[in-house]
């Protein structure tokens, strides 16, 4: 079997390659996951996107496999500066809250902070809205800080953007 990084690479940056594959292979033996999540270290963009969807992937069939890994998300994978890995990111910090320390989510809530505030890219702008949104209506201190970087994002000349900083908005306003 060639190794998941090999199988990651080549074709189209926008399709899932082998994707859905290794996921079976992951889920199926689990002991497999630690090969997969050091794909995120390849010089390969594209095995980093396709490593990241399927740990998206992964997280919904069982995110128990990703729980002893969440201290190097929150560590390795948030210094990885690609728009995939951070807007994943924001989607298992909102899958994984309930597994993730008060610490943790503080170290989360810093990462996505720091991207709401200095990213431009349309979807880690979009899923970080989203999971701060959902936290901030059980954090007073969160709901203060997100509600001017919502209001600033609802005049984004991207309408995904804008529309959907005009409902988080509406959501917790």
């Amino acid at each position: 079997m060639k190794s998941f990084e090999n199988r990651l690479k080549g074709g189209h940056p926008n399709s899932l390659g082998n994707t859905i594959e290794i996921v079976e292979e992951v889920i199926a033996k689990k002991e497999l996951f630690n090969e997969l999540f050091n794909c995120y270290f390849s010089n390969d963009e594209i095995v980093r996107l396709r490593t990241s969807n399927a740990m998206k992937r992964i997280c919904k069939e069982d995110k128990s496999v990703l729980v002893p890994y969440i201290e190097r998300f929150l560590a390795d994978i948030a210094m990885i500066d690609q728009a995939s890995t951070q807007w994943t990111l924001s989607q298992l910090f909102g899958m994984l809250e309930k597994d993730m320390t008060d610490k943790q989510i503080g170290q989360a809530k810093k990462i996505m902070k720091n991207n709401l505030a200095n990213h431009n890219d349309w979807i880690v702008l979009n899923q970080t809205m989203d999971t701060l949104t959902t936290w901030s209506k059980k954090d007073p201190e969160l709901k203060k800080w997100i509600i001017p970087h919502l209001e600033r994002l609802t005049s984004d000349k991207r309408k995904s953007v804008s529309g959907r900083a005009k409902k988080m908005l509406n959501s917790i306003v």
